[in-house]
C-alpha cells in the first residue's frame, strides 16, 4: 500500500482537493477514486485539473489548466491561494458557488494580457454565481460611524478593522463572468467583485466583470485603489462603494452598460458627513443604444450618482449615452439628497472635472433629486479623452472585444 500511494502522488493529474482535510483525490485512470492524505504539508498543489470546495486552510497553489469552483470556497487561517497565469474556472452553477478570501487569508492570482486567470459558467448565464470577495482589515464608516458591519453577502461576516495598509494580496488580470448569483431571500445579490474593508497593501489591477446581476465591483469602506479595470454589461451598477471607502491611488476605469444597466456609479457613504473623499483619475463611462435600468420606470439611468454624504474626487471624466428614459432624465451627475449638496459638493469634497458628457438629453447640468442649493454645472472640455487599456485575452469574451466602445 506504501508503494501503491507513493506513485500516486507521483502523478500530475489532480481532480479533487478535499481541503479541510488536505486530502487529494487523484486519477489514477483505474476508476477507483483511490485517495491519498498527505497531512503535515504546508502547500498543496492542483496541476492542469481538478476541483476547488471546502475551506482552504493551508497555502494552496493551481497552476495552469482548467478547474472546478464547486460551492462557496473559503480562504482562511493565514492561507494564500496562489493561482498561475492561464487558469480558468468553470463554476458549478447548481449551487451557490463563489471564492472569498476571509480577513485572515491571502490571494496571490497574477495573470497576463496574453493569459489572464478567468472565472466562468458553462451555462454563461448572468446570475450563475457569486463572484470573488475579499475581506480585508482596513477601517470603514458604517451607517452611524460603526466601525464594524455585517456583510450582505450571505456569509454572515462581520467586517472593518484598524489597519489602512492591510494587505489581502494580489489581483491582476483577472476576469470574472456571470456573477450575482440571488442569495438569502432570494431578492438579494452578489456583485462580480465585493471588496470589504480591504486595505491599500493589496493589489488590484487590470480586472473584469462580465455580465453579472449585481455591481461590477462594490467597495464597503476600506482603502484599497484599483487600476485598469472594466466593468461590462453588469445589470445593476458599474461601479459601486458604500461605509466611506476611501482609495486614492485609483485610475483607469471603464465601464460599457449594455442591454440592462442602472448608474454608471453609486456612490455614497452611508450617512457619514465627515469622509475621506476617494479619488479617481480616469474614468470612462459609455451606455450603449435601448440599454434600459433593471426596472421599468427607474430613475436609475445617470452616469453618476452621490447620495447619503457620498464623495469623489475625479478627473479627466468621459461620460457618453446616458439620455432620458420615458420621463426619466439621464445625468452626468446626479445628486440624490440635499444633506450630499450642502455638505459634500459644496464644500469640494464632490468634483468631477475636467468633463466631456456626449450623447445626453441634459448636457451642462447636474440633476437633482430635490430643491437644490447652488445648482452646479459644467462645461464640456473637448481635451478629456477615452481611457486606454491595453487589449489582449484579457479583456476579450466569446471572441468579443470588450475595449471595442474604447475604440
Amino acid at each position: 500500500m506504501k508503494r501503491r500511494v507513493l506513485s500516486l502522488l507521483s502523478l500530475t493529474a489532480v481532480l479533487t482537493l478535499a481541503l479541510n482535510s488536505c486530502t487529494i483525490e487523484v486519477n489514477d485512470g483505474l476508476g477507483d477514486g483511490t485517495t491519498v492524505t498527505t497531512p503535515g504539508t504546508t502547500e498543496s498543489v492542483l496541476s492542469g485539473s481538478g476541483t476547488l470546495s471546502g475551506t482552504i486552510s493551508k497555502d494552496i497553489l493551481i497552476k495552469k489548466g482548467s478547474y472546478t469552483l464547486d460551492g462557496i470556497v473559503k480562504i482562511t487561517n493565514n492561507a494564500t491561494i496562489t493561482i498561475e497565469a492561464g487558469a480558468t474556472f468553470n463554476v458549478v452553477t447548481s449551487k451557490t458557488s463563489g471564492l472569498v478570501i476571509l480577513q485572515d487569508g491571502k490571494i496571490n492570482a497574477v495573470g497576463t494580457a496574453a493569459e489572464p486567470i478567468v472565472f466562468t459558467t458553462s451555462t454563461k448565464t448572468p446570475g450563475d454565481w457569486g463572484g470573488i470577495t475579499i475581506y480585508g482589515s482596513a477601517p470603514i464608516k458604517a451607517v452611524n460611524g460603526n466601525a464594524q458591519a455585517l456583510s450582505e453577502d450571505g456569509n454572515n461576516v462581520y467586517y472593518g478593522g484598524t489597519d489602512a495598509n492591510s494587505n489581502s494580496g494580489t489581483m491582476k488580470f483577472v476576469r470574472v463572468e456571470y456573477a450575482g448569483k440571488k442569495i438569502g431571500d432570494g431578492t438579494s445579490e452578489t456583485n462580480s467583485m465585493t471588496f470589504y474593508a480591504v486595505g491599500a497593501g493589496t493589489t488590484l489591477e487590470n480586472l473584469v466583470t462580465y455580465k453579472g446581476t449585481d455591481d461590477g465591483y462594490e467597495f464597503f469602506g476600506g482603502t484599497v485603489s484599483a487600476k485598469n479595470i472594466v466593468s461590462y454589461g453588469n445589470f445593476d451598477d458599474s461601479f459601486d462603494w458604500q461605509d466611506a471607502w476611501s482609495g486614492q491611488n485609483n485610475t483607469n476605469w471603464y465601464a460599457f452598460q449594455t442591454g440592462t444597466g442602472n448608474f454608471g456609479m453609486e456612490i455614497e457613504a452611508s450617512g457619514n458627513a465627515d469622509n475621506v473623499a476617494p479619488k479617481v483619475s480616469n474614468i470612462t463611462l459609455i451606455r450603449d443604444t435601448n440599454t434600459n435600468p433593471e426596472s421599468a420606470n427607474s430613475p436609475e439611468i445617470s452616469a453618476i450618482q452621490f447620495k447619503k454624504h457620498g464623495t469623489g474626487i475625479f478627473s479627466n471624466v468621459y461620460i457618453s449615452g446616458y439620455k432620458n428614459i420615458g420621463t426619466q432624465k439621464g445625468y452626468a451627475v446626479l445628486i440624490q439628497d440635499a444633506a450630499t449638496e450642502t455638505s459634500q459638493v459644496n464644500t469640494g469634497k464632490v468634483v468631477v472635472a475636467p468633463l466631456t458628457y456626449l450623447a445626453s438629453d441634459n448636457a451642462g447640468v447636474w440633476g437633482y433629486a430635490f430643491t437644490p442649493n447652488g445648482a452646479k454645472t459644467f462645461t464640456n472640455a473637448a481635451t478629456v479623452t477615452k481611457v486606454s487599456l491595453t487589449p489582449g485575452a484579457w479583456t476579450t469574451v466569446d471572441g468579443v472585444n470588450l475595449l471595442a466602445g474604447l475604440q
